[in-house]
């Protein structure tokens, strides 16, 4: 690889409302971990994509739509839609489902912010970052 600086990659769209979003919303996602070089788990970026349009589809209002920016560095997912009521985070479980809790444990910081639109297009933005770890994990040593 060249040593080039990393560009920041960013996607904008509007899912159709739909459970197949969420199939968009992963594949949408891999394509902008790949362009941006980004050095974290993938696969942990694409869990999280899940939970949120899931989220969306399921307790929001309307359309998702998906924002993702990245570099080689940090990846920022944000699912919005026009629903007026937040995100409840409960005990995680079967019953309930995993969805923020999965995200909270995998995102280096995840929050709320109010739609954007002004107050003829209400609703909220769900957003997490996650970051690439450079140091690899150690294993355990066992000694015999």
């Amino acid at each position: 690889m060249g040593s080039e600086e990393a560009e920041t990659y960013q996607v904008d769209t509007r899912l159709p409302e739909e459970m197949a979003s969420i199939t968009v919303a992963r594949r949408l996602v891999g394509v902008a971990l790949r362009e941006c070089g980004y050095q974290g788990r993938h696969e942990d970026a694409l869990l999280v994509v899940s939970e949120l349009v899931t989220n969306a589809l399921v307790h929001g209002d309307g359309a998702p739509v998906l924002r993702v920016r990245g570099d080689t560095d940090l990846v920022r997912i944000e699912v919005g839609d026009s629903g007026a009521g937040l995100p409840q985070t409960r005990d995680p479980g079967p019953a309930s489902g995993w969805g923020l809790h999965v995200v909270r444990l995998l995102s280096t910081g995840w929050g709320i912010a109010p739609g954007e639109g002004g107050p003829a297009e209400s609703g909220k933005v769900v957003w997490c970052e996650l970051a690439a770890r450079f140091a690899p994990v150690q294993a355990p040593s066992f000694e015999t």
